[in-house]
């Protein structure tokens, strides 16, 4: 089976767009950018492990896992996170390692990087253990603070298109072909690594997602309930097929429930009716179907994602000369990207 010609990224339609754009510009620098992390739970001051809240400047999640690992003389995986944060923002997150490692804390020293707290804890810290991130932005150069506020009137009120970013997809925009062509057995130019391997992968299912995302944006059904669709509880998570679009619409519009879109694999919850038939259609139109996916073993087991998500204790202060300072959080997986997207 070839690949497709183009699994590029597509260009995906705006929810604001009845809303004048604010214009201006937002940096990518720590100055510009900072990020904490929502954690699931608080260390308990009781345990086997030992949690850190880790203040970082310039340096990603992985870097400040080697420089600890090394100078704690342990193998990484030891280390436990929650989530990834990137170099270009102030970031603070949770680390955790062995409470025997305490003494050897002090020989730990990594410019940009400070540990704050360290607290006991029953368990290592595992990816997902966290519930999103709060996000403050300062934004330069902005026209209509007016326009500005109106869109996340808009996003408050329907949700944020729960795209994923431009940065999932490589400087290329070409992760999403390559993991097309792991599945369908194509020899790539260089074989891939264990971590590429899986990040080819995810990118192909993150792309299939966001032209679904895209199709339900341009039906205008981004807060609908449609008959099949497969509805997520924002409370608990747990996913139920909608029967009667009715009854299930009310939920929608009070934020109980959400539709979600495909992450295709062998353990995705499938939808019915009509819902089905658009995303068997969607593998279709680049030579896939579902059964393809189990290909991919543990790395594309599939599941469901929500379409929208719902922005949380938004704030927005014009500072004068076209700065304005906004913050929100989001859940775990979703882009702030995206909110700036829809904002700038």
């Amino acid at each position: 089976m070839s690949a497709p010609a183009d699994l590029s990224p597509r260009t995906r339609p705006l929810l604001t767009t009845a809303v004048p754009q604010a214009g201006g510009l937002f940096k990518a620098t720590p100055e510009d950018f900072e990020v904490e992390e929502l954690p699931a739970y608080l260390p308990s001051g009781e345990g086997e492990h030992l949690f850190l809240w880790v203040e970082k400047v310039g340096r990603d999640t992985q870097e400040v896992v080697r420089a600890l690992a090394a100078a704690l003389a342990l193998p990484e995986q030891e280390i436990g996170h929650a989530g990834l944060k990137d170099r270009h923002a102030k970031t603070f997150q949770y680390l955790s390692v062995p409470a025997r490692c305490a003494p050897k804390l002090t020989d730990f020293s990594l410019e940009g990087v400070t540990l704050h707290r360290p607290t006991r804890h029953g368990n290592k810290l595992r990816p997902g253990h966290l519930v999103g991130n709060r996000f403050t932005l300062r934004l330069h150069d902005v026209q209509d603070v007016g326009a500005l506020r109106a869109s996340l009137e808009v996003l408050e009120a329907r949700g944020l298109p729960n795209a994923f970013g431009a940065q999932r997809f490589g400087r290329g925009g070409d992760n999403a072909l390559q993991g097309l062509r792991l599945l369908t057995g194509e020899r790539l130019a260089k074989r891939p690594s264990r971590f590429e391997r899986k990040l080819f992968l995810s990118a192909l299912q993150s792309e299939l997602f966001n032209r679904a995302l895209i199709a339900r944006m341009e039906a205008d059904a981004l807060d609908r309930a449609l008959p099949g669709d497969v509805l997520r509880k924002e409370e608990s998570g747990g996913l139920f097929v909608c029967e009667d679009a009715t009854v299930d619409q009310p939920r929608v519009e009070a934020w109980e429930v959400s539709a979600t879109g495909p992450i295709f694999g062998p353990k995705m919850r499938a939808p019915t009716g009509a819902v089905a038939e658009q995303e068997s259609a969607l593998l279709a139109s680049v030579g896939l179907s579902a059964e393809v996916f189990q290909r991919g073993r543990g790395e594309t087991e599939g599941t469901r994602r929500p379409y929208r998500v719902r922005l949380g204790d938004v704030r927005c202060e014009d500072l004068g000369g076209g700065g304005v300072r906004l913050a929100f959080s989001l859940p775990s997986g979703s882009y702030a990207t995206e909110v700036l997207r829809e904002l700038l």
